[in-house]
């Protein structure tokens, strides 16, 4: 089935959702309900608390329906009719009152009538009863506004056919035992306090060593190619911001700081904009060009509580952001380097890359800074990129950011789903925003382009993907402990103190199980730690000065000396090769 034909069909079932609840409990007032990825959701305010043991129920009812729906019939009505139709409904009045000047429609199927612009398929009878399912609830604000009414949002799935469904149900059953948000916790990586905040993580130290082992590692990418380090402030004045044109977008997204004096400072969203000043210090020669900074730091934005998520929605974002001040002559050789560090670092997690360009919307101008003609420039410099780079780029109409068109990096995890990852900027409305140049060899002032350029995106976002992408079972490069060492009992506990010091000097990540514990234990406890390697001592290799290797996943490797095991486990961290 085509996508637009199944996202009608999703819309379609939306509808049967809200008939079915309806039927169950007739005081309930339905809001809103689309079709999503995957599926169909529906907005509802009930008489009294449900549960997701109700989900079947209201399945059930849902196929009952069915039977007797067929045409979605729809019929242009007036406000007055609509009021009519919907009096007592407090969600669909709102609608009604906002939408009455560009006209309203109902859709009916059966005994059932909503208000609803339409997108359905022709008829009832291709929806398949074995082809969808209830999945979940969860609280939603009316218009996703925390000052506005909770309400029980039902999500369901949709698909072609049974076995597509099956699939799709087989992946999310997958996805819960690897939800970042459990797995993060039962490693110890970061943990959350009501006392700091909702969306702002606090990591721990064997998170902390991911996350710099992260950074290290574009970083060494970076500086091969000529980036140079920088560092900015969490706050600014609000003239920045009003000057890059961020003010006027996102205003009511910053996080705002009043001064004793009455000064107005707004905690960074983005760093681009503190960058172009570091950029226009001084005059540039063209001999200076390109200047590549790199600059892995904070940034926070006034999320909504209703929309944070784990590590995937948060309030305070790392990002390991670059940006790349150039020429107009230099933007393909700078934009192929940074493709080639976004290629080799997702080649260490065994992702499969997909290319989006993202442009902008010529029917929405006001969305965007700048002459069409920059746009258009912009854009057929990245068509000419991907094209040479012989990749098969799919075009995104209005997805590109306000001030230019964008390369985005979509991954592939190990269960099949597709995530936006990295992205490559090229951005000509802010150097004419803050008349930034070089004097090039006539000794004329010439404009430059500004890449901006983020490998990871943000580093929160970046760790629940990869968390869930190896089920938190990390390759040995990454492992925050790259071994444990358990000695069989106190009598090889200094046998097993010497070894981890040999271990700790050639610079692997170590630590001792000294409990009073039986191996077994120990080596069960190191399995659901994920730890890449168990290293088991006692009288046996005391004596031959060896250990006994158990590899994660792969079980007894035998007896190795010990300067054998340093040499091969450095190997494997060099490599940087995915477990998967």
């Amino acid at each position: 089935m085509k996508t637009d034909n199944m996202e009608q069909l999703r819309h379609s079932l939306a509808h049967l959702l809200a008939a079915a609840v309806l039927e169950l409990w007739p005081d309930t007032k339905r809001a809103i309900g689309p079709a999503i990825d995957n599926g169909f959701y529906y907005d509802f305010e009930f008489p009294q608390p449900i549960s997701e043991e109700d989900l079947p129920k209201i399945e059930e009812k849902m196929r009952e329906i069915l039977k007797s729906w067929d045409k979605f019939e729809q019929t242009e009505v007036s406000t007055e009719e609509a009021k009519k139709i919907f009096s007592g409904n407090p969600y669909k009045l709102e609608l009604i009152k906002e939408y009455a000047a560009s006209g309203l429609t109902t859709v009916k199927s059966g005994d059932f009538v909503d208000l609803c612009r339409g997108g359905h398929i022709d008829s009832a009878k291709d929806i398949k009863p074995d082809a969808f399912k209830l999945t979940h609830m969860a609280g939603a604000y009316w218009r996703g506004s925390e000052k506005n009414k909770m309400l029980t949002r039902i999500y369901g799935a949709a698909f072609e056919n049974k076995k597509a469904l099956e699939e799709y149900l087989k992946i999310q059953e997958e996805a819960k035992k690897r939800d970042h948000k459990k797995l993060g916790v039962d490693l110890d990586l970061f943990t959350f306090s009501d006392l700091v905040g909702a969306g702002l993580p606090l990591w721990t130290p064997k998170g902390t060593i991911v996350r710099n082992l992260l950074d290290d590692f574009i970083w060494d990418l970076r500086q091969k190619r000529g980036y140079q380090k920088v560092e900015i402030p969490h706050i600014t004045k609000k003239d920045l911001y009003e000057k890059s044109g961020h003010w006027d977008k996102f205003a009511n997204e910053l996080m705002k700081i009043e001064t004793r004096e009455k000064h107005l400072f707004a905690m960074k969203p983005m760093n681009c904009p503190h960058h172009t000043q570091i950029f226009a210090r001084k005059p540039h020669s063209y001999r200076d060009m390109p200047q590549r900074y790199s600059n892995t730091t904070m940034v926070y934005r006034d999320e909504q509580t209703g929309e944070l998520s784990g590590l995937s929605r948060v309030r305070a974002i790392t990002q390991d952001d670059a940006h790349v001040f150039a020429r107009h002559n230099q933007i393909k050789e700078e934009i192929l380097k940074i493709w080639d560090i976004v290629d080799e670092f997702y080649g260490a997690f065994g992702f499969p890359l997909e290319v989006r360009l993202s442009l902008h919307d010529p029917q929405q101008k006001e969305k965007y800074l700048g002459s069409p003609k920059l746009w258009n420039d912009a854009e057929d410099t990245l068509r000419e990129i991907a094209k040479g780079k012989k990749v098969t780029a799919l075009e995104a109409l209005g997805e590109a950011a306000f001030y230019g068109p964008k390369v985005d990096f979509v991954a592939r995890d190990s269960l099949g789903r597709q995530w936006q990852v990295a992205t490559i900027q090229l951005d000509m409305n802010m150097p004419e925003r803050f008349d930034l140049y070089c004097i090039n060899e006539n000794g004329e002032q010439e404009r430059v382009v500004m890449l901006h350029a983020a490998t990871m995106g943000s580093t929160e976002r970046f760790l629940s993907i990869i968390i869930e992408h190896f089920a938190g079972a990390f390759p040995v490069w990454l492992a925050p402990v790259q071994v444990i060492i358990a000695p069989i009992s106190d009598k090889f506990s200094d046998y097993a103190k010497k070894i981890k010091q040999e271990l700790v000097d050639a610079g692997l990540r170590v630590e001792l199980d000294e409990r009073q514990e039986s191996v077994g234990k120990k080596i069960r406890e190191a399995e659901l730690q994920k730890i890449p390697y168990t290293l088991v001592v006692g009288e046996k290799e005391q004596t031959a000065n060896t250990v006994a290797v158990r590899k994660r996943g792969t079980g007894d490797l035998g007896a190795i000396p010990v300067e054998k095991f340093i040499q091969n486990i450095q190997e494997e961290s060099q490599q940087k090769k995915s477990s998967q």
